[in-house]
């Protein structure tokens, strides 16, 4: 946005023709972020006439500028494309991600790849039909590349996710099932009881159905949230459950935060078979982490990733945010900084998302918090990419979310043979993942039609433990049908 010219926090719009609605508003929400857009028929801030063969825009005091339509092609998709160079001039922004609005991307190179299409045509159509940047459409391509080898094609290959809905804060942008853990303990050895019975019974299930297991995925919330002794019976009942005896390729612990890592629970972890952990900071900087509600430092993050070391833990990943608050260029390149001189296995690069159910989201929309400009976000996420080429790792994995801070992307970058199975599994959709936990939702995927079909835990815990025995059985009559 050009200087001087101050971000709205309504956008109104005139719009003469509803069908377009969806693709006007998706337009205008990419460059007016975090900001409310109306339609209304006066006092408006931009008028958008779809008539015949031509689309005719115009902001306030402006005259209409006009665009071409044929009427015998998509028109929708014209719709998008007009929208968004008028607002592309008007605005002075540049999106890498042109007018793309999906969460998958590399679904569309895997499909133009399996049509037989050249890396040159797929990158043509990116750029001059989507308004894609040329580097992000090669990162639709090498992820695709490593998707199309790696992905699911037996229907009775699953995985297994397991959710603990507890955490030791509740961080500034989260909107998961996350508790405080000192304001619930008492619900913990009541959780632990009915998962125990969620796990026994789906353990039959896949017994009785003859099912093999790729992964088994420890997520939450923070698994750690919980006491050494707790942590290692629940992750005995998985392992007896999920992995002993079986040829499970990946049995990931999503350790989090630093503040819940203990030498007993990374014991624990190399006692029952884990590869693969995750230590996350989000961001090295200590400002920051107590500006998001993080009650450990930098230095914690470090003793604890050394730590997992010493024990024998040879795949780390470690998660960073770019859009944090308050965060710019400096407080990203301190970050990466401090990331190489760990040299983890794999990083994953997320974009900050505003999810409604987070207290940034409110933050950001009373104006209490501000977020970075366009072209700093953009210098934010190529010290990321370049920190990634140095520990000598490609991107395995991508995908993207609604209300994206500089509407970019999440990333997994790793090293050779380091790749996260369960997150390339769980983001193409082409294996059923059974979910354990209060809100995990489990997915069913029938690879013969390409159908999905979900099945969700309750996300209240208390609801989670009065229900389960109802639930169970709920997931097990669902599941039927996908292996009748």
């Amino acid at each position: 946005m050009p200087k001087g010219v101050k971000q709205k926090i309504m956008i109104k719009i005139k719009l003469n023709d509803e069908a377009y609605r969806y693709d006007v508003y998706h337009m205008f929400n990419l460059f007016y972020s975090f900001t409310n857009i109306d339609f209304v028929d006066k006092d408006y801030d931009y008028e958008v006439d779809i008539i015949k063969n031509k689309l005719s825009i115009k902001g306030k005091d402006e005259k209409f500028r006009n665009f071409k339509i044929n009427n015998e092609v998509n028109i929708k998709e014209q719709v998008r494309e007009s929208v968004f160079r008028y607002l592309k001039d008007r605005t002075g922004k540049e999106l890498p991600w042109g007018i793309l609005i999906g969460i998958r991307p590399t679904k569309i190179a895997l499909d133009m790849m399996d049509r037989g299409l050249s890396e040159d045509e797929i990158i043509k159509f990116f750029k001059n039909k989507r308004f894609v940047r040329e580097d992000k459409a090669k990162l639709c391509i090498d992820v695709a590349k490593v998707e199309k080898e790696k992905v699911n094609k037996d229907s009775k290959t699953i995985s297994i996710y397991i959710g603990m809905p507890f955490c030791p804060t509740r961080c500034l942008y989260c909107s998961f099932a996350s508790n405080p853990i000192r304001s619930c303990r008492n619900l913990v050895t009541p959780y632990l009881e009915a998962l125990s019975y969620e796990i026994e019974e789906i353990k039959k299930f896949i017994e009785i159905k003859g099912l093999n297991i790729e992964c088994v995925y420890f997520g939450g919330g923070t698994p750690t949230a919980i006491n050494d002794e707790e942590f290692r019976s629940i992750l005995c009942k998985i392992y007896e459950s999920f992995v002993k005896g079986r040829a499970v390729k990946e049995f990931n612990v999503e350790c989090g935060r630093p503040d819940s890592i203990t030498e007993g629970k990374l014991k624990s972890m190399k006692e029952f078979n884990v590869n693969r952990i995750s230590i996350n900071p989000q961001t090295m900087n200590d400002d920051t982490l107590k500006a998001i509600g993080r009650n450990h430092t930098v230095q914690d993050i470090i003793d604890k990733f050394n730590l997992a070391r010493e024990l024998g833990f040879e795949n780390i990943n470690m998660d960073i945010i770019v859009g944090l608050p308050n965060e710019g260029l400096r407080h990203i390149e301190k970050t990466c900084s401090e990331i190489l001189k760990l040299n983890p296995d794999s990083i994953t690069v997320h974009g900050m998302s505003l999810k409604r159910a987070s207290i940034l989201h409110e933050q950001i929309f009373n104006k209490k918090l501000e977020m970075k400009q366009q072209d700093e976000l953009i210098q934010m996420y190529e010290e990321t990419a370049e920190l990634a080429k140095r520990l000598d790792m490609k991107p395995y994995y991508m995908y993207r979310q609604k209300n994206m801070v500089g509407n970019m992307e999440n990333v997994g970058y790793c090293k050779p043979n380091k790749e996260g199975l369960y997150n390339i599994e769980m983001i193409e959709d082409k294996q059923t993942i059974i979910a354990l936990g209060a809100d995990a939702v489990t997915k069913a995927v029938f690879l013969e039609t390409n159908k999905i079909e979900r099945f969700g835990n309750l996300k209240d815990v208390k609801e989670y433990i009065n229900r389960i025995k109802e639930k169970v059985e709920g997931k097990i009559r669902f599941l039927e049908a996908l292996y009748e």
